[in-house]
């Protein structure tokens, strides 16, 4: 059976599917998706990044085609309608230390922007340190803030624990109320009063269609001045254009972005503004985390090899 690996994976993984027949591109480097579509030509399992899309065109250019291994949690990047339609196995892989990893994310990058550690970091080396001022780098501490989520699963959940630990307030909103989850300190409350409350609003969904641009001009209109968007979710979620114009405005007073819209393409103008921290979709990017994923690609794929359905399929 061969296996197409569209990207670099760590070694210890890779040493796990010796068995199979393996084209690999052993790059971080993304194919193109004519690259992708002559990868999976003579392949029966293709086994690709979050960040690769696999669209209709790609998945209908290969005839042997059987399953579809994703490694990450998400899989909004591949066609599961056309996928199923064609008969292809479609398997995710939930690791979780990646909801440990992405909620210590997002409460690093907050603390940052809040902190402005970053933009203080850049004015050292540019040489404008010139010893302690009263006013050089003024921040804001997080004990007493609020913090507003925006989904309250795993991710959310790990989030808020660390936010209590620094005396924050959360309040949250989840299509699913947590009542077991709550306590003193941790609400829950309708969408539009988190984001009212919200003096850091972080992000922690997942993607669907009808929450494309969720977060716009509207809600931005509706936050405080002061208060910080984070997004370590999915970038679609938010409407680039909107938030732009919001900081430019100050309409709110910054954001901490670890996903874009249009990823891996950033909005330039995000690039220009000081109130802005920016990482490169770092969430889960621990050794634990992505050690766990490719253990569940691993099982996904040789439980296909061996006929049967495999633990983590997502479309059927």
């Amino acid at each position: 059976m061969k296996l197409f690996i569209s990207s670099r994976i760590p070694e210890s993984i890779l040493k796990k599917l010796e068995g199979f027949t393996i084209q690999y591109h052993d790059s971080n480097v993304p194919l193109t998706k004519e690259e992708l579509m002559e990868g999976v030509k003579d392949c029966e399992i293709l086994l690709c990044p979050l960040s690769d899309k696999i669209d209709k065109e790609i998945l209908n250019s290969s005839s042997t085609l059987k399953m579809v291994a994703n490694y990450g949690a998400g899989y909004d990047n591949i066609d599961i309608e056309e996928a199923k339609r064609l008969g292809i196995v479609v398997t995710n892989a939930p690791a979780p230390s990646s909801a440990v990893s992405t909620a210590e994310l997002a409460f690093g990058i907050m603390l940052a922007q809040a902190r402005q550690i970053v933009q203080g970091e850049k004015d050292l080396r540019k040489g404008n340190f010139h010893g302690w001022r009263p006013t050089y780098f003024l921040g804001n501490q997080l004990k007493g803030k609020t913090l507003g989520i925006i989904g309250l699963g795993n991710i959310g959940k790990n989030l808020a624990k660390r936010a209590e630990a620094f005396e924050m307030n959360v309040v949250y909103f989840s299509r699913t109320r947590k009542e077991d989850f709550e306590t003193e300190h941790i609400r829950y409350a309708d969408f539009d009063t988190v984001i009212q409350k919200a003096d850091f609003l972080s992000l922690h969904t997942a993607f669907h269609p009808d929450l494309h641009h969720m977060i716009n001009k509207d809600v931005f209109a509706a936050m405080k001045n002061s208060a910080i968007l984070i997004n370590a979710a999915r970038g679609p979620l938010v409407k680039e254009d909107d938030l732009v114009e919001a900081l430019k405005s100050g309409e709110i007073a910054g954001a901490a972005l670890d996903v874009y819209e249009f990823e891996p393409k950033v909005t330039k103008e995000l690039f220009d503004l000081e109130q802005v921290t920016l990482v490169p979709h770092l969430g889960n990017a621990t050794y634990e985390a992505r050690l766990e994923m490719g253990e569940a690609c691993v099982d996904n794929i040789m439980d296909f090899g061996h006929s049967k359905k495999p633990r983590n399929q997502v479309n059927g």
